[in-house]
């Protein structure tokens, strides 16, 4: 693959990038995080919106079914993600620490290279699911003929534009790494409004149903990648993607793996986690209500359920990689002081949005349940599951900051804890537990208990870290 990139000379690049290190280690940090986090959050906000929109526009058809089907394929979601995470929050998080040590051309190998294997993982995985697409549809949660057939005829898109998105996640935390989180924001929303546009149009002018829905994801998606790309070839980056670059030292990627390692965990027990909640969800709603009518409207409710949490996740995700690069510059610059205001301020600011947000949710939960459209049953069951999600809401920015600042500055082992810990520790034994002790209730409290338990989980790495660093300084003093 051939990349033609627009050049400029070393004098000004190296302007450029001194500008960048001046503002990530002088700014005041409550500007500089706000500057970076919310275009970063509005991505993330905007993402999980047009996913919400996805489902709408699938949930009008009027048949929890395919709701359902496209709610179970967040496994396949996740697994992909969990593979563009590892590539994007590793290759981010060593980019910006190379950037702190001014070492420019090292932080151009490392996105060049994971550029390109990112593209190769994602081939792999659109080869592996066409090949094993039934059963991994079953895998997933799609029990009956009917909801998997829905789910086949959306996953085949989904697959198609695997490689772009794994490789629109190195772009998107290369460009945050080097502290450019409008140019990302500008990729992503822009993919966003693509796929909104085309949801009505496809699902019904078209008349394709959720072949129309899966049509506008992969299109937005690949659109998405062409406008990231276009930041890095039309010269608008401090790191730049370059053929030569590309490093064959098996030990750059598995620095970027080990690094990235603790988002895979994440993200691959947030698909396992899905396929234990569509299993539960589904033998539970048929045991509650006696008919599988009961089981399909469990899975579409917590579909939406998942999507609707998804979003307030994105404000603390959001805040938080906007936090990542103000981290990753001033630990390696030594600015210690500057770090510890930093995670102060980005934990607070994003506990306090993530407040609105479950307020809101509390209160509107009925009525978010009914705009998609969803059966009675179905509403009843979501509504009742996002109020409990909503009581733990604002204790799941300390966990995410905890593992997020192990991870950028090179604790691996702590960071992958910190990032199975809610999820992997706490989540998958109660929806293993609770559904068998108290049925339908145990799956809808579950995600809330699990969050209560992660967030006590976190308090003593957060305190361990600010003990770290006030020997650090002690050291430069």
């Amino acid at each position: 693959m051939k990349i033609h990139q627009v050049e400029e000379s070393e004098e000004a690049i190296a302007l450029r990038e001194k500008k960048q290190f001046d503002k990530m280690t002088k700014t005041p940090i409550p500007r500089l995080v706000i500057s970076l986090g919310i275009p970063t959050m509005l991505s993330m906000m905007v993402t999980s919106l047009y996913n919400l929109a996805d489902t709408y526009f699938v949930s009008l058809i009027g048949n929890d079914a395919i709701t359902a089907a496209v709610s179970n394929l967040l496994a396949l979601m996740s697994i992909i993600q969990a593979i563009g995470f590892t590539y994007g929050m590793g290759s981010g998080a060593i980019v910006s620490r190379r950037l702190g040590k001014r070492d420019r051309e090292g932080a151009d190998m490392v996105a060049s290279s994971t550029f390109f294997i990112s593209a190769i993982s994602g081939g792999v995985i659109l080869l592996f699911g066409m090949i094993f697409l039934t059963p991994l549809m079953k895998l997933f949660g799609s029990l009956d003929a009917e909801t998997i057939g829905y789910s086949k005829e959306y996953a085949r898109y989904v697959l198609v534009a695997a490689p772009f998105m794994c490789m629109s996640f190195v772009l998107n935390n290369v460009l945050r790494a080097e502290g450019k989180a409008v140019l990302s924001m500008i990729g992503l929303i822009t993919g966003a409004l693509v796929n909104v546009v085309l949801d009505p149009i496809l699902i019904f002018a078209a008349d394709m149903g959720i072949a129309g829905a899966a049509i506008a994801t992969c299109a937005s998606q690949i659109i998405s990648f062409l406008i990231l790309l276009f930041m890095f070839l039309s010269g608008k980056t401090i790191v730049r993607l370059r053929v030569r670059a590309v490093s064959f030292k098996a030990s750059v990627y598995w620095d970027v793996i080990a690094t990235g390692f603790p988002s895979f965990c994440r993200q691959i027990l947030a698909s396992l986690c899905s396929v234990f909640l569509n299993r539960a969800a589904f033998n539970c709603g048929v045991a509650a209500y006696g008919a599988i009518e009961g089981g399909k409207a469990a899975q579409a409710a917590f579909g939406v359920v998942h999507k609707v949490f998804m979003l307030a996740f994105s404000i603390s995700l959001g805040i938080g990689q906007g936090y990542q690069p103000v981290l990753g510059y001033n630990y390696s610059a030594k600015r210690y002081d500057r770090v510890k205001s930093a995670y102060l301020f980005t934990l607070g600011f994003s506990t306090a949005l993530m407040a609105v947000f479950c307020v809101f949710c509390g209160i509107f939960a009925p009525a978010l349940m009914r705009v998609f459209s969803l059966s009675d049953m179905a509403t009843e069951i979501g509504a009742l599951a996002l109020r409990l999600q909503c009581i733990t809401m604002t204790m799941l920015p300390l966990n995410f900051m905890a593992g997020l600042t192990y991870q950028v500055v090179g604790n691996k082992a702590i960071a992958s804890l910190l990032s199975v810990s809610r999820q992997g520790l706490f989540y998958v034994p109660f929806v293993l537990v609770l559904p068998n002790i108290i049925g339908l209730l145990g799956v809808q409290s579950c995600q809330a208990i699990s969050d209560f338990f992660a967030f006590f989980f976190a308090i003593p790495f957060t305190l361990m870290f600010f003990k770290t660093l006030k020997k650090e300084q002690a050291t430069i003093e």
